[in-house]
């Protein structure tokens, strides 16, 4: 890997273990001495996105902002692991165009868990709530999810563990070392 940094964008729906895996991700690429910085989408709608809303356009300009702090960061050689779900493949396109341009490295990871497992695990009551029609614009319910058509590493995490996602993500990309 190169000092100019990476970006590894997590992609998939909400409960598919993006935040969970991108935290082992985090530790096991620190602990192979790379700078590792995670930016989660609950992180960004706290603060920096907290002005958007869940139209297309908002989702897509949440997807630009992560895209953008991901490329400033990598300038410093920093690998940066982005946890989101970025429902929209143009705005995911749109991402690792900009980096292309700016020769930053960029893997898109698709965490391809089935939405029945991602209802049943979920862990913010979102699914029941879109469900009961109390919650709208949910990517997976009533707002689509575009699937990745070619992504760098897909992985389900429906029966892995964050630690075993996390090790096939970092093998996959040679990001630490095989294990002999």
């Amino acid at each position: 890997m190169s000092t100019r940094g990476h970006t590894l964008w997590l992609t998939g729906l909400s409960g598919a273990g993006k935040t969970t895996s991108a935290t082992a991700l985090r530790e096991l690429l620190a602990n192979a001495g790379h700078t590792v910085v995670l930016i989660d989408g609950d992180d960004l709608r706290g603060g920096l996105s907290r002005d958007l809303g869940f139209s297309a356009a908002d989702r897509d300009e949440n997807v630009r902002r992560a895209g953008e702090i991901s490329l400033l960061l990598n300038t410093q050689g920093v690998v940066v692991i982005v946890s989101l779900i970025s429902p929209r493949a143009s705005a995911r396109a749109a991402v690792r165009e900009r980096h292309e341009s700016a020769h930053a490295p960029f893997a898109e990871v698709y965490l391809a868990t089935p939405l029945s497992v991602c209802e049943a695990r979920d862990p913010k009551a979102l699914y029941r709530q879109a469900r009961a029609g109390e919650r709208h614009q949910m990517t997976g319910i009533d707002d689509p999810y575009e699937e990745p058509v070619a992504p760098d590493v897909r992985v389900s995490t429906e029966s892995a563990s964050p630690l075993d996602v996390a090790m096939t993500i970092a093998r996959q990309l040679s990001l630490v070392a095989p294990q002999p």
